[in-house]
């Protein structure tokens, strides 16, 4: 079972010989950096899977370890419907240990955000038993996602979600039932569905909850051309969201094709200074309004590599924060998201993998 692509767009598949014309000197490669949010899958008849990840985590950024999110790839085909999700985390395992086994530097799917039917309510005790049981305390986090804008009623990329979800009885126990796992629950919506996050993160105070992608913004079909008022919009909602203690951010997303951004369509790839440049206002503002300790750098991966490389992305979110503190900086790029998924602090010791890359580049 795939993505279930029923909308009007189509993520574009990265093309490799596009994106080997623009290739970067990696700017602070000592800087520690955990990827807390990537798939695995084999969209477009292209594989993302273990070669795939590690060569791009060990192109030159020191990626300690990675979150792997799900992306609804190895659903099990028998069974009942509501454990098919743990066929997932099932393949999550399997790389996470051909990675170890085969010596990639990086520690691939470290911690593991599964998929579970929340609107199960109690029942999804079940099926968070289940993923424990294969994952055990990889498993940190569940993302079902909300998504869906009334002016697309068939969908953007994907099916939408059944409206007002973040307020449904049964939703909101499945979400109590994350809160007494311990388990981080990962907010996939539109930037319209924000306020609807605020006032489920108001009600369970005792919930992690980290918001995908920065709420994301909306750039296609009505929402084309329409930045500089939608900007305005989302720091207005987000500032409220920050309210809330128990909300984190993912910052990164940007190259959805959701969003509205073209770099694939140009002779070139981007640079990571043009990158930094378009993604200055949302960056920023999600700093100044959460903290670095609330916020975290991601990558998206693959959905964003039709856009941009790996290398590229780190760089142009190096060139963002250069003027921010070393602490600072240490948790946009690790920091956070070790503490927020419950990651192991060994993770950021000293030297623990930057010799190891050396080793596996020679």
């Amino acid at each position: 079972m795939g993505l279930d692509v029923t909308g009007k767009f189509r993520y574009p598949p990265p093309r490799a010989d596009w994106l080997s014309q623009r290739v970067e000197e990696v700017i602070d490669p000592a800087l520690p950096i955990i990827d807390p949010h990537h798939h695995l899958w084999e969209e477009h008849g292209e594989p993302y899977l273990l070669d795939e990840l590690c060569a791009d985590a060990s192109d030159g950024h020191d990626v300690r370890a990675t979150v792997a999110v799900q992306a609804h790839y190895a659903y099990r085909q028998h069974g009942p419907a509501s454990l098919a999700p743990v066929g997932e985390t099932e393949a999550f395992m399997a790389v996470r240990a051909a990675a170890r086994a085969g010596g990639c530097a990086t520690r691939i799917a470290e911690g593991i955000v599964a998929h579970a039917d929340l609107t199960l309510g109690e029942l999804v005790n079940d099926v968070l038993e289940a993923h424990f049981d294969v994952a055990s305390d990889a498993l940190c986090g569940i993302r079902h996602s909300v998504s869906r804008d009334e002016l697309f009623p068939n969908g953007i990329v994907l099916r939408p979600a059944p409206a007002g979800l973040l307020a449904d009885a049964a939703y909101r126990q499945g979400l109590q039932a994350l809160e007494r796992q311990g388990l981080v629950y990962d907010a996939m919506l539109y930037h319209a569905q924000i306020p609807e996050l605020t006032q489920m993160a108001q009600a369970l105070p005792g919930l992690t909850i980290v918001l995908d992608h920065i709420g994301c913004i909306l750039g296609v079909g009505p929402y084309e051309g329409r930045e500089a008022e939608l900007l305005t919009t989302w720091r207005k909602d987000m500032a409220a969201l920050a309210q809330c203690p128990n909300v984190h951010v993912k910052v990164g997303g940007f190259g959805m094709i959701v969003c509205g951004p073209t770099w694939h369509e140009r002779p070139l790839p981007p640079t990571s200074e043009e990158l930094a440049e378009a993604w200055r206002p949302y960056v920023e503002t999600c700093i100044e309004l959460f903290g670095a300790q609330r916020c975290m750098f991601e990558s998206n991966f693959p959905v964003d590599k039709a856009m941009y490389s790996y290398r590229t992305l780190w760089n142009a979110f190096k060139r963002l924060t250069g003027a921010l503190t070393e602490s600072e900086r240490a948790d946009l790029f690790a920091g956070t998201a070790l503490r927020t998924y419950g990651l192991g602090p060994q993770l950021l010791a000293e030297g623990s993998l930057t010799a190891a890359k050396a080793d596996a580049r020679v």
